[in-house]
């Protein structure tokens, strides 16, 4: 027999269907490492979820301008902004990146640092794990353009993209993995990802972006912002530290 997975989420943890198809949007939801991502897909009555909830979010700095926390992943910025009262975003990462992410606690502090990055005064650095061999340093620089719906998307485009630039560098090698440190010159959505797998470097568990490995989550880091003269780095999780 076969039930509706949130359906059956629900009866296995007593909760509201509701709250069931919210954790299984969220991409909280697991079937021994797969992960349910449809919740009114049908799946046998015997089956077993496992649900992996966020980590706490970790303050890394905070004064009477600024908070800067630690993202874990499976929160969406804008949640992360709700856990904290008179804080406003000042940038936004996926719902799966972790790291470094500053919240303004008052307007004119989220003005200055709005037009830090308009004028591309903040360097921004991240750390991922991507499929392949990369052996040296590469500069992509490369027009995107993003077309915007329930679930966007991203492509190189020199007649419609935007300016994008991305220097990769090799840190470690495990396996056919390589550990990268990237900088970002612009902040194209998804920018990271296109660029890396239009070099034949999608990030590990990218599947929209061509990454043929399952993993609980994409497996990129937000790992330091230098703005107005100070550095913000955001420890890595033990995914990132190390690929298995």
């Amino acid at each position: 027999m076969e039930e509706k997975a949130y359906k059956l989420l629900a009866h296995q943890l007593g909760i509201s269907g509701k709250k069931a198809k919210e954790l299984i949007d969220r991409g909280l939801v697991y079937v021994g490492d797969k992960k349910v991502k449809i919740a009114r897909a049908p799946i046998n009555i015997k089956t077993k979820f496992r649900v992996e909830m966020p980590e706490s979010i970790e303050k890394i700095y905070e004064d009477s301008d600024i908070l800067v926390v630690n993202k874990p992943a499976f929160l969406d910025s804008y949640e992360v902004e709700a856990s904290f009262k008179g804080v406003k975003l000042i940038h936004r990462l996926d719902r799966e990146t972790t790291g470094v992410l500053m919240l303004a606690k008052n307007d004119k502090f989220l003005k200055k640092a709005i037009d830090a990055f308009k004028k591309r005064e903040v360097k921004k650095f991240y750390t991922a794990w991507v499929e392949g061999i990369v052996y040296e340093e590469t500069v992509i620089d490369l027009p995107i353009h993003t077309i915007k719906g329930s679930k966007s998307i991203s492509k190189i485009s020199k007649k419609l993209g935007k300016e994008a630039i991305t220097i990769v560098k090799p840190n470690m090698v495990q396996g056919k993995k390589s550990k990268v440190d990237i900088e970002i010159k612009t902040g194209r959505t998804h920018q990271i990802r296109l660029h890396l797998s239009h070099i034949g470097h999608p990030i590990v568990g990218d599947e929209q972006y061509g990454s043929p490995t399952k993993t609980k989550r994409i497996l990129l880091h937000a790992s330091k912002i230098e703005i107005f003269g100070k550095i913000y780095t955001a420890e890595e999780p033990k995914d990132i530290q190390k690929y298995k």
